[in-house]
């Protein structure tokens, strides 16, 4: 993300020692837009654990039945 970001948003040569209003405005969306992801995709993956759980269970359940 800090690479990533870093590159979007900051020139690759330097033109005063701060970040510029623009900059840090851009990295601020860069970084909130990466937290979101990053949170979209936990949930989703911890979603499809819960389904793969479910399933197993089943499956367990089916075999040891039969």
């Amino acid at each position: 993300m800090t690479q990533a970001c870093h590159r979007k948003c900051v020139p690759p040569h330097y033109k005063e020692a701060e970040l510029s209003k623009g900059e840090s405005v851009c990295l601020d969306r860069c970084v909130a837009k990466y937290l979101e992801v990053h949170e979209r995709m936990g949930k989703k993956l911890t979603e499809l654990s819960m389904q793969d759980e479910e399933l197993l269970k089943r499956m367990q359940q089916g075999s040891g039945t039969a």
